[in-house]
């Protein structure tokens, strides 16, 4: 496969144009396209948290010692999370 800029890909099927044909050879060279990124709210967060967003390292450790002595599921705990659950999917 060769490829000769962004209007020219050859050894595949597909879309092809030449570069002086139709339409875009009358745009000015100077209306080049601009790529554009979208973070989602989620993303943001667990960027935050991967670079050293606030963690409270004495809750962790707490946590994991519920779990490690089996403490940590209780039915309390287990029913308030499936209210959540199901509140937030209505």
């Amino acid at each position: 496969m060769q490829i000769h800029g962004p209007s020219q890909v050859h050894g595949i099927k597909g879309p092809h144009t030449a570069p002086s044909s139709g339409p875009r050879a009358s745009r000015p060279s100077s209306a080049a396209p601009t790529d554009q990124l979208d973070i989602s709210p989620a993303a943001e967060a667990a960027a935050s948290v991967a670079e050293g967003g606030e963690i409270r390292q004495d809750l962790v450790a707490r946590v994991r010692d519920e779990i490690a002595a089996g403490s940590y599921e209780t039915p309390e705990k287990i029913d308030a999370a499936l209210d959540r659950f199901l509140d937030e999917r209505g």
